[in-house]
């Protein structure tokens, strides 16, 4: 197998970036028979706080690129480029912890990494081949999240209130938006998300073409 084709899909929480990186992902096997993809979430890789009793876990600030382990990441990512397989750990949302489950994850010819705050490392940065970015309102984003944090992840409506004005907004206005202009490609809620997946799918597989050669 070539080197894998490393791209990141980066945007605010409830901005879309799982479902595109998905859609991305599904096409590019269906379009390229026998060519494998895999997504990476970096939800995954959250620092584990079960030292911390509960009370204080729930107020760790998980909106910062503090609370997640990117040089995990970053290894994960240089391993499957080199034709490795990776154990992703699993994360438990409702208890702020790693379960000691790990998901194994096996190198591919294109690798989609998607995260809110990926870009915010210079580490993972470099090592993205492609990097794509889902502008999303804020409104939007938000109801998504509250959704998805009061049925998914056992929060009360107003304790995600209170973290979306605390700890969402300003983590996301310094350390998610500004990478937009940065993006090699960039998407707008309310963009066809077949169109999307289509023009992405395209400069990926030309990139894929050009760059599979001269990477080591």
């Amino acid at each position: 197998m070539s080197p894998s084709l490393l791209v990141g899909v980066c945007g605010g929480s409830g901005s879309g970036k799982s479902t595109l990186a998905a859609r991305v992902a599904e096409q590019w096997e269906v379009g390229q028979p026998g060519a494998r993809a895999v997504v990476l979430s970096f939800d995954s890789y959250y620092h584990d706080q079960s030292h911390l009793p509960m009370a204080e876990r729930a107020l760790v600030n998980y909106d910062h690129p503090d609370s997640l382990d990117a040089g995990l990441m970053a290894s994960h990512l240089r391993a499957l480029r080199a034709g490795n397989s990776v154990g992703v750990p699993g994360y438990d949302f409702a208890t702020y912890r790693r379960t000691g489950d790990l998901a194994l994850v096996e190198p591919a010819d294109l690798v989609l990494v998607e995260g809110i705050l990926l870009f915010a490392f210079a580490d993972l940065w470099e090592l993205l081949d492609y990097r794509v970015f889902r502008n999303c309102p804020e409104p939007v984003r938000f109801e998504r999240r509250l959704v998805r944090d009061t049925t998914e992840r056992g929060r009360t409506v107003a304790s995600v209130n209170a973290q979306l004005a605390a700890n969402v907004k300003p983590m996301h206005d310094r350390y998610v938006q500004p990478h937009a202009e940065a993006a090699d490609f960039v998407t707008e809620h309310g963009d066809d998300i077949d169109q999307v997946t289509a023009r992405l799918l395209a400069e990926l597989t030309a990139r894929a073409a050009a760059a599979a050669p001269a990477r080591p």
